[in-house]
């Protein structure tokens, strides 16, 4: 009888391994299971269609901080481009500062302000001057935020006459505002801006 009873002891001591065993195979195949679902989620939503001349491309999303120092280059450059890129017309440039001035705050609202009240624009229209901007580097520091920056453009003021080269130097910061629209795509706010420097460098006469 005793014997009959230890075996039962055995029996269910080896029925209690096996539960415990089969329990904690469960738990770890569970796991392993909900993580390969985690990573198929987040890879699914990192993943994007573009249409592009009636196919369907994929791409994938990358995080914003990746290209952190790439997206702050373009919005500063756009910025500059808008806000410095001028035609010898009143519309033009009531147009092209408006879109400069989505991508920036206060402070350059009040440079434009300035330039109109000193006559600035027609001047330019009046003489009939177009003037181009091309960005040569960009100084940035990501490190916190905002983000500083120091941009160096050469501006060149284009008359039937001559072309006027200028060295541009402009600072400021630039704000995450976390917030994208079709006026500011990239989602930042350049603040504090202030031209250091906008002087002649050189004039060149065009020979009739």
């Amino acid at each position: 009888m005793f014997t009959h009873f230890k075996n039962i002891d055995t029996a269910f001591k080896h029925i209690k391994v096996f539960a415990i065993c089969f329990l904690a195979a469960n738990v770890l195949v569970s796991g392993i299971f909900a993580l390969l679902c985690y990573r198929s989620v987040n890879a699914a939503q990192g993943r994007v269609f573009i249409l592009h001349n009636g196919k369907e491309l994929s791409a994938f999303a990358s995080d914003r901080k990746t290209n952190l120092p790439v997206v702050l280059r373009d919005h500063i450059k756009t910025f500059h481009e808008d806000f410095f890129n001028l035609s010898p017309d009143d519309k033009a440039i009531q147009a092209n500062v408006t879109k400069a001035l989505y991508l920036a705050d206060e402070s350059a609202k009040k440079q434009y302000d300035n330039l109109r009240e000193s006559g600035y624009y027609n001047n330019l229209i009046a003489a009939n001057i177009s003037q181009q901007i091309k960005v040569d580097s960009t100084i940035l520091d990501t490190e916190s935020q905002p983000y500083r920056f120091t941009c160096y453009a050469t501006e060149k003021l284009i008359r039937s006459s001559s072309t006027t080269v200028r060295k541009l130097v402009t600072r400021g910061v630039v704000e995450d505002i976390r917030q994208q629209s079709d006026n500011n795509p990239h989602g930042f706010l350049i603040r504090r801006w202030e031209v250091l420097e906008n002087g002649d460098e050189s004039v060149k006469t065009v020979q009739p």
